[in-house]
């Protein structure tokens, strides 16, 4: 993997990781690659400083499988255990928000809304009853803790205001 500093035609800077660097040119040129800050697609890569070797480095610890810790394998369920955090002055900082609403954005393309029967849509995708897809929809508490109980992977987003409204 190859770590570049970025940064947009507005002077925001922010950091990538790519397979390679004719990846990220590949990336680049289609407009893949946007800005969190104001989602420009003009991004090119920043000056940055090498990465020197430090002797005394130690290797990074292995991630934490703790519950609600965030990476979570690919095979076990995703289950709604986040913790909260504390954001500065109770504001969400404008890169987590342009993040925000491009996932919302990407779920509301590409998944089935299912509205508050988000539950039993689960429910029957995960026996067989209904062809596997990605769905997106209304859930109460009780009905969060049921799904996680049985075993259906989910997750609960944080779903901010329309990027456009």
């Amino acid at each position: 993997m190859i770590h570049y500093a970025l940064q947009c035609p507005n002077n925001h800077r922010f950091d990538g990781w790519f397979n390679s660097s004719a990846g990220f040119e590949t990336q680049a040129a289609t407009g893949l690659v946007a800005c969190p800050n104001c989602g420009d697609t003009g991004i090119t890569r920043a000056l940055m400083s090498p990465a020197l070797a430090n002797k005394a480095a130690r290797p990074a610890a292995p991630p934490s499988r703790e519950p609600g810790s965030a990476v979570t394998p690919a095979n076990e369920p995703v289950h709604p255990t986040s913790q909260p955090v504390a954001l500065p002055e109770g504001r969400m900082p404008d890169e987590m928000r342009a993040a925000l609403q491009r996932m919302r954005r990407e779920i509301e393309t590409k998944f089935d809304y299912v509205g508050p029967g988000f539950a039993s849509e689960a429910r029957r995708i995960q026996s067989g009853e209904t062809p596997p897809r990605a769905i997106y929809g209304e859930a109460t508490s009780d009905e969060r803790e049921s799904l996680a109980e049985e075993g259906i992977a989910f997750a609960s987003l944080p779903w901010v205001e329309r990027a456009d409204s």
